[in-house]
């Protein structure tokens, strides 16, 4: 049979797939499974922002970085952060990235991106969602800060006055400035009460130094406040150490997880805990391997050179039990007893969340979790949902029926 050609592959595409169609499968999955019956929260979606630069750029309150970002839009067709390659791209054989701007929907710009987002939400039984960018998580690397902040800036108003505001199931934890600490501690002030803020949110690839002083008073509002810190990895190949590396594969399983052990070790060692004890943190998308791994290490390596970590009390194991933990992307189950032991390591009971990533290619579904055998019906739930409700303050699932109608309506 002759494969269809390139342009016709893409015709069928758009014709014949959407958001329902693709998902089938996970809808036939939520059925079955009854996640109907119990919260599930999902910390980590993506959209693609470089999508509605045209909505986000008047947003930026500097004239000549705005009117700079407007003219490289028009005349580049391109947005105004720095472009990865196309490495996660996988040959035309995931057909849901490359067509969301062509699905059907009444709507255009910020409504058409949250009515695709709950449609995605429906079909795999997911309840609340936490939205992040996705070019933007390589803005940490702008060379020059101050468009990191007027970017972002721009981003987090735009997400909120557009998305968080008309959409109560869609939340998220607002991008910082990490370049600019004393803006890092504006956005905390400026949009910490908005509607659908649940934390906030540093971007991994970057070389600040988490532990830095100038970040001191931004940590200590975001505790007064209870609002969670999160750090997001993701990967840069132009790294020095990436660069050896020939194949994506190679960079997408080290990149990751490297990451979040780098900016993680430095807050533990560093004192942070000690320092903020009552700001939560959470570490999304690196897996689960890699941390009762760094718990080892920094545990032997503590206990033989504790004058390094003078503010610590407890073994850096200890703090790493308290911290949050996002699922995705969940490695294969092939020794479950290896698994096992890394949920017991981490307390994942209680410290760990489902996360999809979804739309892009390496998504996990709510399944990952609810199939593993090793959990019992409470720790599911825990991690599927309740987990991050009590971290972000959901109070339980977003529909009730209404009782003079009987029809189902928003809970919230």
């Amino acid at each position: 049979m002759e494969l269809p050609s390139s342009s016709e592959l893409h015709r069928l595409t758009v014709e014949e797939f959407d958001t329902a169609k693709l998902l089938a499968h996970a809808a036939q999955q939520s059925r079955q499974r009854k996640y109907s019956e119990f919260l599930i929260v999902d910390i980590d979606s993506h959209h693609y922002e470089s999508d509605h630069v045209g909505e986000i750029y008047p947003y930026i309150d500097d004239p000549v970085v705005r009117q700079t970002a407007q003219s490289f839009a028009q005349t580049m067709k391109l947005p105004m952060f720095p472009q990865r390659g196309n490495e996660q791209d996988m040959g035309g054989r995931i057909t849901r990235a490359p067509t969301r701007r062509l699905e059907k929907s009444p709507y255009k710009g910020a409504k058409h991106d949250s009515t695709l987002t709950l449609r995605w939400m429906d079909a795999m039984g997911v309840d609340y969602t936490c939205l992040f960018p996705t070019p933007m998580l390589s803005l940490g690397l702008h060379p020059q800060p101050e468009v990191e902040t007027a970017l972002s800036k721009a981003y987090n108003r735009w997400l909120c006055e557009r998305v968080l505001s008309d959409e109560p199931r869609i939340k998220s934890m607002l991008y910082l400035p990490f370049n600019d600490p004393d803006q890092c501690y504006e956005f905390v002030q400026e949009f910490g009460d908005k509607k659908g803020v649940v934390g906030f949110l540093v971007t991994g690839v970057r070389y600040n130094a988490v532990h830095e002083n100038t970040y001191m008073k931004t940590y200590a509002l975001l505790e007064e406040m209870g609002k969670p810190l999160a750090f997001h990895a993701a990967y840069n190949w132009q790294n020095r150490y990436m660069e050896q590396m020939n194949r994506f594969i190679s960079v997408h399983a080290l990149a990751f997880p490297y990451y979040n052990m780098l900016h993680i070790t430095n807050w533990i060692i560093n004192g942070l805990p000690e320092r903020f004890p009552k700001l939560k943190t959470m570490w999304i998308e690196g897996g689960i391997a890699w941390v009762p791994f760094l718990m080892q290490r920094l545990d032997n390596e503590y206990m033989m050179r504790s004058s390094e970590a003078p503010l610590l009390k407890r073994l850096p194991s200890e703090y790493m039990q308290e911290m949050y933990y996002a699922t995705q992307p969940m490695e294969i189950v092939r020794n479950s007893k290896l698994m096992e032991a890394s949920f017991e390591a981490i307390h994942a009971e209680t410290q760990l969340c489902f996360s999809t990533d979804y739309p892009h290619w390496d998504f996990d579904m709510p399944s990952t979790v609810f199939d593993l055998p090793f959990l019992g019906k409470q720790a599911k739930r825990n991690i599927l949902g309740q987990n991050a409700a009590q971290l972000f303050g959901i109070a339980d699932k977003p529909w009730k029926k209404d009782p003079a109608s009987g029809k189902m309506c928003y809970a919230g």
